[in-house]
């Protein structure tokens, strides 16, 4: 079990998608608190316009973008996870993103990677959780 409290986004997911391919079961926990460094304006502009891609036919088809923390960073494993591969699709079935700390999981132990921390003070971050409620989700 992940904790991704003050943990950076891209190091976090690939520390994970290596325990996924090795074969471990991964859950992780407080995905709200996970940090994306750089400009906090340009970063909530860069997925605003993400969001805008949609099919030209019909936009019901998809393709459909999480607002979600732990949709978002369940996108962003799956993204590190070998591709039309059985070890991939397997893997990805073995990880499990949660915001905050469900009741069956509080008495397990948590693990944090140290090379994930931030080093910087947190206004120089931005939260997946912040970044949800920037651009359209409701807790």
């Amino acid at each position: 079990m992940v904790d991704g409290t003050n943990q950076i986004a891209g190091r976090l997911c690939s520390h994970v998608a290596k325990l996924l391919i090795t074969g471990n079961r991964v859950s992780i926990v407080n995905s709200e608190n996970i940090m994306l460094s750089g400009d906090r304006k340009a970063i909530i502009e860069e997925y605003r316009k993400y969001l805008e891609i949609s099919s030209i036919t019909n936009p019901k088809f998809g393709p459909f973008h999480p607002r979600r923390p732990d949709t978002m960073i369940s996108k962003m494993v799956r993204g590190m996870l070998p591709k039309n591969k059985p070890s991939g699709k397997t893997a990805l079935k073995r990880l499990r993103a949660y915001l905050g700390v469900p009741n069956e999981l509080k008495s397990k132990k948590t693990t944090q990677f140290e090379d994930a921390k931030i080093k910087k003070p947190a206004p120089y971050y931005t939260s997946l959780g912040d970044l949800g409620r920037m651009v359209g989700w409701h807790e």
